[in-house]
């Protein structure tokens, strides 16, 4: 048995809109989970966890109900059979809630929840259409707190389930939750998890969580966001626009955009950070050793959002008034696209602004931008490729083997063939430099991604491809300058590998 910290941002999870809107959902979240390797099975896992909820814990029998899923009659005769729960509060239900799979192929099972019906107090149903309020309905009166995972089968590619011979059990139940049960809140929020992180914010802000909807809003957001960014950057993840580093800029732009509804103007997430470690450092002790890591790390993301966030904003309002005037019901694509490339707003969050008047984004036309912006790209570095000879005899050192970061000086840049001393904001660059933790493109290896920042913090770009033109010369593409700097400047290198590969 363990906790183990999780991030809830992919695939079919892929719903940060969601965060903050109710108590109980978060990006970033405790698993305590009990595992069984042929060893016990349905019938321990089931007795040990009534006993842990109404035998230790001393929840009331009568409000827990058990689901099953709908072919595990084993299941459901061991609920009425070792338990003493009210055989009526014992539930069928179908692939959707109880059955447990991950991808289209490998080990699976039928799970059997355990759901806490927490009073009429609780519901959330007004609204919603969710139908009569009930276990798996949706509503917040009757909350999942324990899902016990049955691997009994293994699908193959063709689709069919096969008995397994060794059959395991896996449990997750979530900290948050059940921290809220236990300390008789309805809110995760209001737990020592996390209201510590609400009242920083509150006096920062001067409002009172509580008071206010789209600001209670914003409280729990930042709250939430923020401690899954100390997290992810304390594992080593920083911002990009790929992968795991667009993950945490997407959080973090969401959550500086909610700022703005508690009267934050400038960057205000860093400096919930110390409360986060406050919180729980004893656990993760990696958040108070990286704090001041952590803290320069979110600092110059959300400057560099801050300086195009109320533009994006502005764009956007004059966008809503527009449609509301037309009657139309739907962002073109090319301004969600221009949100995203000229602002840096990510869609969802776009998407996130806009539910609130009932407007959606037109999905297919930010595709094709988005397409013509790649073919754009990948022409400008195939004819950077092309002017290779005019990098002259410069040279660079490989320094990855050691570190993913380091410290060198500007030799050249590029924007096309023509060397400048200086570029700015909008321009398509090429750096090079005279040590380098980047891989460059070569052996059937894509180059790597990142960022490279002044020391005096004026300069930052973002490069999202690394070439090797010769074997002694890397050189760093970045599409689109964000802020200007000049050549010979000392800086600090924030490399991040782009693939599933690692040298030595």
């Amino acid at each position: 048995m363990n906790s183990q910290v999780c991030l809830r941002l992919s695939g079919k999870h892929n719903d940060l809109d969601e965060v903050g809107r109710d108590t109980y959902h978060h990006t970033l979240f405790e698993m305590l989970g009990n595992w069984s390797f042929g060893d016990y099975y349905k019938k321990d896992a089931i007795a040990w966890a009534w006993e842990l909820l109404t035998g230790v814990w001393g929840l009331p029998k009568d409000k827990l109900y058990a689901s099953v899923y709908q072919t595990d009659e084993e299941a459901e005769n061991l609920w009425k059979s070792i338990t003493d729960i009210d055989p009526s509060h014992v539930r069928r239900f179908g692939d959707k809630d109880n059955f447990w799979e991950m991808g289209e192929s490998g080990p699976c099972g039928p799970c059997s929840e355990i759901h806490l019906d927490r009073g009429p107090g609780a519901c959330d149903c007004a609204g919603k259409n969710l139908g009569p309020c009930d276990v798996n309905s949706g509503c917040a009166r009757y909350i999942e707190l324990w899902n016990l995972v049955f691997i009994q089968f293994n699908r193959g590619t063709d689709g069919k389930l096969t008995e397994l011979t060794s059959k395991h059990v896996d449990t997750g139940m979530g900290l948050e939750r059940i921290t809220a049960v236990l300390q008789g809140v309805l809110s995760n929020y209001d737990t020592d998890l996390l209201k510590n992180l609400i009242r920083f914010t509150e006096s920062a802000c001067g409002k009172k969580y509580g008071d206010d909807a789209v600001c209670d809003l914003a409280f729990r957001v930042i709250a939430d966001h923020t401690r899954a960014l100390c997290f992810m950057i304390a594992d080593g993840v920083v911002p990009g626009n790929e992968g795991r580093g667009y993950v945490l800029r997407r959080i973090l732009r969401r959550a500086a955009r909610h700022a703005r509804h508690l009267g934050f103007t400038e960057p205000f997430l860093w400096r919930v950070t110390p409360a986060v470690a406050e919180t729980m450092g004893a656990s993760y002790p990696e958040l108070t050793e990286r704090r001041t890591y952590i803290e320069e790390t979110i600092r110059t993301e959300e400057e560099r959002f801050n300086d195009t966030l109320d533009k994006g904003l502005a764009l956007l309002s004059e966008e809503r008034a527009a449609l509301a005037k037309s009657g139309a019901r739907t962002l073109p694509g090319e301004v969600a696209f221009k949100l995203y490339d000229t602002f840096g707003f990510p869609v969802d969050m776009t998407e996130d602004i806009l539910r609130e008047d009932g407007i959606a984004v037109d999905h297919a036309g930010f595709d094709t931008a988005m397409a013509e912006q790649r073919q754009r790209a990948r022409d400008a570095r195939k004819a950077g490729a092309e002017h290779a000879v005019n990098y002259g005899a410069r040279h660079s050192r490989f320094t990855g083997e050691r570190s993913d970061t380091d410290e060198s000086k500007i030799i050249a840049l590029f924007v096309g063939a023509e060397e400048r001393t200086e570029v700015r904001e909008g321009e398509e660059v090429a750096v090079i430099v005279a040590e380098t933790p980047f891989y460059g493109e070569s052996g059937g290896q894509v180059g790597d991604r990142g960022r490279i920042q002044t020391l005096q913090g004026d300069g930052l770009v973002e490069v999202s491809d690394a070439q090797k033109p010769r074997g002694d010369l890397t050189v760093h593409l970045a599409p689109s300058s964000r802020e200007h700097f000049e050549s010979a400047r000392r800086f600090v290198w924030k490399s991040t590998a782009s693939g599933a590969r690692r040298r030595g």
